[in-house]
C-alpha cells in the first residue's frame, strides 16, 4: 500500500469485542482510524461514536472471501491512507469435532484466520518498510500454545499466526516495524456464541474485558514487546503448562472443550 498522507491504523474485526475496544482505545489516544468488519451497521454506528469519517473511516468487508484484501487496499490508496499500525483481529472458531463440521466452515476459519492475516500483512508491509515506522499487532489466542481438541482448527490456526508473527519480528529488526503476538484467554466478546464454545467448561472460568485485552497490547506495543498474554491467570496457566506433559495438556484442553450441547455440533 502506497504512502499517503492520511495517517490511520486498520482494525480488521472492528464491530464488536476486542476489535471494538481497540478502535474505542486507539481513537483516545488520538489515532485515526479504518474500521473492517463484515457488518456495516455496526461499523457505522462505532464510527459515528467516535466522531465520524474524518476519525474513522469504515469498509465494510467479508475478509474470508478472497479478493477482499485487494478491494481493501485499492480504497485505502484510493483515499489516499497511509497504513501505520494493522490490528489483525477478525477470526473466527468453532466447537465440534473437525468431522462432524462442514468443509466450507473449517475453510472459512483458515481463510479468516490465517490467509487474511498473512495477505493483510503483506499488502501494508512494503510501505512500513520503506517509510521505516510501522506497527502490526496479531491477535492470535493462548490456544495457540498447545493443541485443542474440538477447537482443533482454530488453535492451529492461531499456532500459525503465533509463528508467523515471531519470526516476522525477526525480519524486521531494524527497520523501524514492530510486530506484537498478542494472545488473550477467555475475553468478554461474541466469540463464545459463535463458536459455541458458551456450552463447554472453559466457557465457566473468569473472562478478561476486551477493554482490558487492548489496553494490555496497546501499553505493551509502546514498549515494543513481541509476545503479549494479558492477565496474571493466563500467564500463570500458561507457564504451568509448559511445564506438564504435552499428551496431558491435550487431554485436558479436550475434556474443557469438549460441546456439552447437540445443538453446537456441526
Amino acid at each position: 500500500m502506497s504512502a499517503g498522507g492520511d495517517r490511520r491504523a486498520v482494525v480488521t474485526g472492528a464491530s464488536s469485542g476486542i476489535g471494538a475496544a481497540f478502535a474505542r482505545a486507539l481513537s483516545a489516544r488520538g489515532e485515526r482510524l479504518v474500521l473492517v468488519a463484515r457488518r456495516e451497521d455496526r461499523l457505522r454506528a462505532l464510527a459515528a461514536e467516535l466522531g465520524g469519517d474524518d476519525r474513522a473511516l469504515v469498509m465494510p468487508a467479508d475478509l474470508a472471501q478472497k479478493g477482499a484484501g485487494a478491494r481493501i487496499e485499492q480504497e485505502l490508496v484510493r483515499r489516499g491512507v497511509e497504513v501505520d499500525l494493522l490490528v489483525n483481529n477478525a477470526g473466527v472458531g468453532h466447537s465440534s469435532a473437525v468431522h462432524e463440521q462442514p468443509l466450507d466452515r473449517v475453510l472459512g476459519m483458515i481463510d479468516l484466520n490465517v490467509r487474511a492475516a498473512v495477505e493483510l500483512t503483506r499488502r501494508v508491509l512494503p510501505g512500513m518498510v520503506e517509510r521505516k515506522r510501522g506497527r502490526i499487532v496479531n491477535v492470535v489466542s493462548t490456544s495457540a500454545f498447545q493443541p485443542v481438541p474440538f477447537l482443533a482448527v482454530y488453535a492451529a490456526s492461531k499456532a500459525f499466526l503465533l509463528s508467523f508473527t515471531e519470526a516476522l519480528a525477526t525480519e524486521l529488526a531494524g527497520t523501524g516495524v514492530r510486530v506484537q503476538a498478542l494472545c488473550p484467554g477467555l475475553t468478554e466478546s461474541e466469540f463464545q456464541q459463535v463458536a459455541g464454545t458458551d456450552a463447554v467448561a472453559f466457557a465457566k472460568t473468569r473472562a478478561m474485558s476486551a477493554d482490558a485485552v487492548a489496553a494490555c497490547s496497546l501499553d505493551a506495543l509502546e514498549r515494543g514487546t513481541l509476545r503479549v498474554v494479558p492477565g496474571f491467570a493466563n500467564r500463570l496457566m500458561l507457564g504451568a503448562q509448559s511445564l506438564l506433559p504435552r499428551a496431558l495438556v491435550r487431554r485436558v484442553a479436550g475434556e474443557l472443550f469438549r460441546p456439552r450441547s447437540p445443538s453446537h455440533r456441526g
